[in-house]
C-alpha cells in the first residue's frame, strides 16, 4: 500500500515538474514551440479534438460547470470537518480522511488541468507570430494608407449590407449550415498558402450559458482542454460566422487575438457565402474605424470626407440585439458591469501573464496585419 501512495505521489510530482518544465522551455527557446505547434499540437486536434467533437453540446463549459461545483464541495467539506472537530471529535478523524482524499483527487485534476493548459494554450503564446511566418512587410504605414483599407472595408460592408436577405421587419434571414461553412472556409484558407490551417476541423458549438458570455461582452472562447471552438449562441447573427472562424484559428495554433481576429475575416471575406462576407467586413470595422478617427486626431471634418458607414451596417453591427440585451438582464444573477470587469481583468491579466505586453489591447493588432495583407493592392509602400 505504502509502495503505491509513494508511486502515486511520483507520478503526481512528475506531472507538476512537466508542467513547470515545458513552460520553461516554451519561454526561452521558440524554435522549440514553432516545432510544437507544427507537428506535436495537431496530434491533439485529430485525436481528442475529434472526440470531444463526436458532441453535440461543449465539453468544455461541461467540465467548467464541474470544476465550480468541485471547488464549491472542498470549501463545505473542508469547513464542515473543521465544524465537526470543534464539536465531535470522534468524527474529525474521518472528516479529516475525507478531506485528504478529496484534496488529492483535487491535486491530481489541477496536475492534468496544468499539462493540459501548457501543451494546448501557454506553448502557443511563445510560438514565431503570424506575421514572421506569413507576411514579412511590417512596414510603417501613413494615415492615408490606414484611410484606404478602412474605406475598402466600409464600401464592402455597405454594399453586402443590401444583398442580404432579410423579413419584413428588417432582420437578417438565413438557412444555410453556417457550422459547416466555417470549418470549410478554414479549410479553404490551408489550401491557400497557409499551410497551418489545413487539418481537420471540428465543428464550432454554442454555450449553453451564453447568457453569462454576453455579460463578459465575450463573443467566444477556445477550450483549451477540451479542443473545442466555442461561440455565444445569443449574439446578433452577424458576429457568429466571423467568431466562429476566429475560434477555429485558435484550433490551428493561432492563440493570439489579433491573428485569430485577422484569419477569421480572411476566411469570411472568400467565402461564396454573402453572410458570411458581410460578418468578415463587419468583425474588422470598428477596429479600423476607430484607429483611423483616432489618427486624424479626431478631426471630425476630415473624418467625415471619408466613405460613410450605412445606417443599415450600423444597425447590424451590434453585439446583442435590445430585446436579447433585456433577456439577459432578467436571467442574470451577478450584474452585467460586475461580470464585465471580472472578465476583463482576467483576460488581461492572463494576456500578460503569457508574455503579452499590452494584454487586452493586443485584439486592436489586427489593424497592422491588414495593413500588411493590403500593402500592395490598394496601396503600394
Amino acid at each position: 500500500m505504502r509502495f503505491v501512495k509513494k508511486k502515486s505521489s511520483l507520478i503526481l510530482s512528475g506531472l507538476f515538474f512537466l508542467s513547470f518544465l515545458l513552460n520553461l522551455i516554451a519561454w526561452n527557446s521558440r524554435e522549440f514551440c514553432d516545432f510544437y505547434v507544427k507537428y506535436i499540437f495537431p496530434a491533439w486536434v485529430n485525436t481528442y479534438g475529434r472526440f470531444t467533437g463526436l458532441f453535440s453540446f461543449s465539453t468544455g463549459e461541461i467540465m467548467l460547470a464541474v470544476a465550480v461545483v468541485a471547488v464549491a464541495a472542498a470549501l463545505i467539506l473542508i469547513i464542515t470537518a473543521a465544524g465537526f472537530t470543534l464539536a465531535r471529535r470522534k468524527y474529525a478523524e474521518k472528516l479529516r480522511y475525507c478531506c485528504r482524499r478529496f484534496l488529492r483527487g483535487m491535486l491530481w485534476v489541477t496536475a492534468v488541468v496544468s499539462i493540459v493548459m501548457t501543451c494546448n494554450c501557454f506553448i502557443l503564446y511563445h510560438c514565431s507570430t503570424f506575421e514572421e511566418k506569413y507576411q514579412v512587410k511590417g512596414g510603417e504605414y501613413k494615415i492615408s494608407e490606414l484611410a484606404a483599407v478602412r474605406d475598402y472595408v466600409v464600401r464592402q460592408a455597405n454594399a453586402l449590407a443590401k444583398e442580404i436577405e432579410r423579413d419584413e421587419q428588417g432582420n437578417i434571414l438565413y438557412d444555410g449550415n453556417m457550422k459547416a461553412e466555417a470549418t470549410a472556409s478554414m479549410e479553404r484558407l490551408g489550401s491557400q498558402g497557409y499551410e497551418q490551417l489545413a487539418g481537420y476541423y471540428p465543428q464550432p458549438k454554442g454555450i449553453m450559458a451564453s447568457g453569462f458570455l454576453s455579460q463578459q461582452y465575450m463573443l467566444g472562447y477556445y477550450f483549451p482542454f477540451s479542443m473545442e471552438a466555442n461561440y455565444n449562441d445569443v449574439m446578433h447573427i452577424m458576429n457568429k460566422p466571423a467568431t466562429m472562424c476566429h475560434e477555429l484559428a485558435h484550433l490551428k495554433g493561432f492563440i493570439y487575438e489579433d491573428e485569430a481576429n485577422f484569419l477569421g475575416y480572411l476566411a469570411c471575406i472568400h467565402s461564396d457565402d454573402k453572410l458570411f462576407r458581410y460578418s468578415g467586413y463587419l468583425s474588422v470595422l470598428n477596429y479600423l474605424d476607430n484607429a483611423f478617427y483616432q489618427a486624424v486626431g479626431e478631426d471630425r471634418d476630415i473624418y467625415r470626407s471619408h466613405v460613410k458607414i450605412s445606417g443599415q451596417v450600423k444597425k447590424d453591427n451590434v453585439f446583442l440585439t435590445e430585446e436579447t440585451w433585456e433577456n439577459v438582464e432578467k436571467k442574470a444573477v451577478v450584474s452585467t458591469a460586475a461580470v464585465k470587469k471580472a472578465s476583463r481583468a482576467f483576460v488581461d491579466t492572463n494576456q500578460k501573464v503569457n508574455g503579452i505586453e499590452d494584454g487586452i489591447a493586443s485584439y486592436n493588432r489586427v489593424v497592422g496585419l491588414l495593413l500588411d495583407y493590403y500593402d500592395g493592392v490598394l496601396y503600394r509602400v
